[in-house]
């Protein structure tokens, strides 16, 4: 069992994966044929389609002691990655908002190794599904590809114990008893700290006090799943559990998104896959997958690793439930009650 957590106040490195340029290509619009690049090259209203067979790479980045005035534009490879040598120069060259059918937004960072152009996706693509291009920036701003984070509470938050007490998550240690929702007290078994610039991809969502039923604000990661329960049938989704990432919550009302500063994200792992409950309301905690691993800082995931082999973690059962399917279900069936003015 782990005696201590890990604290990463900057992420020392990072890894994720990165397709070739010419596997993300325009299908239909004005750059029909054309492999995704530069801002400048991009036109509004193209549909993007990921190749089939398209294969992702593994990038590694290095720590990074200084950027040179570049505004964390230029990055150097690391270690372990399936692109170029340690210590070349990866350069952050534009950043792209696509739009999945399904209404989801997707980010993409466009990279570039020496005159190969790479396409790193901030959420999980499809094959074969048209992407619409919302918009191209060729200012990313000062987004670093090591700010990258996975599940994760914010600091402040409340977590419900085995003995019914109501806790702040940076007073946890491991080995700590936490209620869950199927499995009862369970002991902490891992806990990991990042600070991180809240902007961009990386702002936490705000779920404002009473939406769901949460006695106090609810500040998580965007792809933080909140566990939801639909007491009345739908045929919307399959099951009455569902598991909705909180971005998809955001209705700029009473879920929003908290952009600017930093923000202390913290997260728990446990023998499960469990839900928790955060300001009283339930969430999952972080799954310990490949995938998971992919978006944790290179030494939060090495340590991760190390304690908990096989990465055999099976997701909690419950409907994934997208943007369309919340539609479909309405606010009014979610939302417990308004924003209070």
């Amino acid at each position: 069992m782990p005696q201590d957590s890990t604290e990463a106040t900057q992420a020392p490195g990072y890894r994720c994966q990165v397709f070739a340029a010419e596997d993300l290509f325009v299908t239909s619009g004005a750059n029909l044929g054309d492999a995704v690049g530069d801002a400048e090259q991009s036109c509004p209203g193209d549909v993007y389609q990921l190749a089939a067979d398209a294969r992702p790479l593994r990038l590694a980045i290095a720590p990074s002691a200084g950027d040179g005035g570049t505004g964390g534009r230029v990055q150097a490879v690391a270690d372990g990655s399936d692109i170029g040598q340690p210590g070349d120069r990866v350069e952050l060259c534009a950043q792209l908002t696509l739009m999945a059918p399904s209404g989801d937004s997707v980010e993409l960072l466009v990279l570039r190794h020496g005159a190969v152009t790479y396409a790193l996706p901030l959420s999980p693509m499809a094959p074969k599904t048209d992407y619409t291009l919302l918009r191209a920036s060729d200012d990313p701003g000062a987004v670093r590809l090591a700010d990258l984070v996975c599940i994760s509470f914010a600091r402040g938050t409340m977590i419900a114990l085995a003995d019914g007490r109501q806790v702040r998550i940076e007073t946890l240690n491991p080995g700590d008893r936490v209620l869950t929702r199927d499995h009862g007290p369970q002991p902490v078994r891992w806990i990991g700290r990042a600070t991180l610039r809240a902007v961009g991809s990386f702002a936490p969502v705000v779920i404002t006090a009473g939406t769901l039923g949460n006695s106090g604000d609810l500040i998580v990661g965007q792809h933080h799943r909140m566990f939801l329960y639909q007491r009345h049938h739908t045929r919307v989704v399959r099951t009455a559990e569902l598991l909705v990432q909180a971005k998809h919550l955001v209705d700029d009302e009473r879920v929003f998104l908290r952009e600017g500063g930093f923000v202390d994200y913290v997260s728990l792992i446990f023998d499960r896959h469990e839900i928790i409950y955060a300001e009283g309301i339930p969430a999952e905690s972080l799954m310990v997958n490949e995938a998971t691993l992919q978006r944790l800082p290179e030494d939060l995931a090495a340590e991760v690793k190390a304690r908990f082999p096989g990465l055999s973690q099976n997701q909690h059962f419950g409907t994934e439930a997208g943007r369309l399917a919340l539609d479909g279900i309405g606010a009014a069936a979610l939302y417990q009650r308004p924003r209070a003015g």
